[in-house]
């Protein structure tokens, strides 16, 4: 199972198995990871679940989930603090490629 490590913005990381053909969000909300809130449970409703994609998995995470769609992007103009690496965690799904994936988590979701 490939992992995900997910660092909080105070540094402290979680890293955790992630099943396959699941977003990057469900497996930090399945393995209760502190920071990820997924308000919406994942339908790209809230920007609960902002992430941003550590500078060499950027080029991966393109490659497997694509750029971020107008509806992702929409949402990610509510989050507080985005940076040009910021993506929705419910719109990347765990792959092979994406085993080691490490994600850094804002200082609050709302």
């Amino acid at each position: 199972m490939p992992k995900v490590t997910f660092i909080e913005h105070n540094g402290t990381a979680h890293t955790v198995e992630a099943k396959t053909g699941l977003s990057v969000m469900l497996a930090a909300i399945t393995n209760n990871v502190p920071g990820i809130d997924a308000d919406c449970g994942g339908e790209c409703a809230c920007a609960t679940c902002h992430v941003y994609i550590e500078p060499e998995w950027q080029a991966k995470v393109l490659a497997e989930a694509g750029a971020p769609a107008a509806q992702e992007a929409s949402m990610l103009s509510f989050a507080a603090t985005t940076q040009d690496n910021s993506r929705l965690s419910c719109q990347i799904t765990v792959t092979e490629a994406l085993d080691g994936l490490v994600v850094r988590m804002p200082e609050g979701q709302h």
